[in-house]
């Protein structure tokens, strides 16, 4: 299972379409689970709308690149879960109460490079770690009026107030950051768009994890379009009442992608994970590797870049004659979504008789494009296996490419933020 990727600003059709690809998703667990129980659940990406913000070009010459000898290496692991879900990239993150040592580390929190910001369960948080409520749009927060936010993933939604925590992780701190506390006692009413937008991802049993980090190619959830309008299911000032209406959402107080707030090693991310085998791995421990650049271990070296779209994050994918331009490299999906008219169908997962090789060409905004090989094996037989960790896991999405978990197994795969500085030039971009 995965969180997926979430949508950003101003986009219902993208967040009606997540929706129903959750509802379809839940399906798949009679027809594609095998003996791994739980193991078959898939979720599929939402379409990610435009971004607003404007974004800097890449400067003609490389630019300088602020150096860091901080500590920048979050251990990551992919580990049998008590729900049997599969391919579940996790770290721990610790938060504390801003500007305190009053702090809790939290396990089990998804690595998501398809979202921004860190999402983390109510049930999660020790109950004396008091974070502090986000004033809602207009209002005060110690008068009552708290920021509420609606987070719509391809599996469904999630629902909680926005407060406030120091993030830790690796020797890095984001200060004073908005995350979003998930099924949070204070708002315990979800507003009626925000629930249609699918299944409730509001417990451990249902988000199957204790949190989302999302550490993607943009720095603030929604970005400048919530700044200027109240848009569905996105942000909202709710009442002592726990009546909540849509609201705008100043970007300072937007849930923010911890590795842009960190003062250094802010600039992007590196996911590395080790090959596995065929038959898939029963766990696997990898890097989570702050910055691109900024340290001898996070230089970009000879990897291939492709610049995303500035505004959606969005590559371009074409296989088996077809071409997708929303496609994307996600941490978050635990296979890989495509479509395809060759390969055997089993519910919403491919099942083909023996491991087939499929191949796609993905290519940047730039015209920079590489052509890659990809195994894709039989779903009911993985699930069937007591193994966690898979690198030819496939799912069908007509919609977009999804190149998820799988591919990220066996490279060096980088996610550069929106208009930041690397020697490559400024983000958004992916390389591997």
């Amino acid at each position: 299972m995965t969180r997926a990727r979430r949508a950003r600003a101003a986009a219902p059709i993208a967040h009606a379409i997540a929706g129903a690809l959750a509802l379809a998703s839940a399906t798949i667990l009679a027809a594609c689970g095998g003996g791994g129980g739980d193991s078959g659940v898939a979720q599929r990406p939402a379409t990610t709308a435009p971004n607003s913000a404007p974004v800097s070009a890449p400067p003609a010459a490389a630019p300088s690149i602020p150096q860091s000898t901080t500590p920048n290496v979050q251990p990551i692991a992919i580990n049998a879960l008590p729900t049997r879900v599969r391919n579940m990239l996790t770290t721990s993150v610790t938060l504390c109460v801003p500007a305190t040592t009053q702090c809790a580390t939290i396990d089990n929190v998804q690595v998501d490079t398809g979202s921004q910001g860190l999402r983390l369960l109510a049930s999660a948080l020790p109950a004396a770690l008091a974070l502090p409520a986000v004033a809602g749009a207009g209002g005060t927060a110690g008068a009552g009026t708290v920021s509420g936010e609606c987070g719509v993933f391809g599996s469904g939604y999630t629902w909680g107030a926005v407060r406030t925590a120091d993030i830790r992780m690796a020797g890095q701190v984001a200060a004073g950051l908005p995350i979003q506390v998930i099924a949070d006692p204070a708002l315990p009413t979800v507003p009626a768009d925000c629930a249609s937008a699918g299944p409730a991802m509001m417990s451990p049993a249902t988000l199957h994890v204790n949190g989302i980090l999302g550490v993607g190619l943009f720095a603030a959830d929604c970005g400048s379009a919530c700044t200027r309008n109240a848009l569905p299911r996105w942000y909202y000032a709710c009442d002592m009442s726990g009546a909540c209406t849509p609201s705008s959402q100043p970007l300072a107080a937007q849930v923010t992608n911890p590795v842009a707030a960190f003062a250094e090693n802010n600039n992007g991310v590196i996911i590395e994970l080790p090959a596995v085998p065929d038959a898939g791995a029963p766990s696997v421990t990898g890097q989570l590797i702050f910055g691109i650049g900024t340290q001898a271990n996070n230089t970009l070296g000879g990897a291939t870049v492709l610049r995303t779209n500035a505004q959606t994050g969005y590559v371009v994918t074409a296989a088996d004659g077809q071409t997708w331009s929303r496609s994307f490299i996600d941490s978050g999906s635990n296979g890989m979504f495509f479509a395809s008219t060759t390969l055997v169908q089993c519910g919403l997962w491919y099942c083909p008789a023996a491991e087939t090789t499929q191949t796609a060409t993905m290519a940047g905004t730039d015209g920079a494009t590489v052509t890659l090989s990809f195994p894709v094996a039989n779903a009911q037989t993985l699930f069937a296996t007591s193994n966690n960790a898979f690198d030819n896991l496939a799912g069908i999405s007509g919609t977009t490419f999804d190149w998820g978990l799988p591919f990220f197994f066996g490279r060096r795969i980088y996610t550069a933020i929106e208009a930041r500085p690397t020697a490559a030039g400024n983000g958004p971009y992916y390389a591997f």
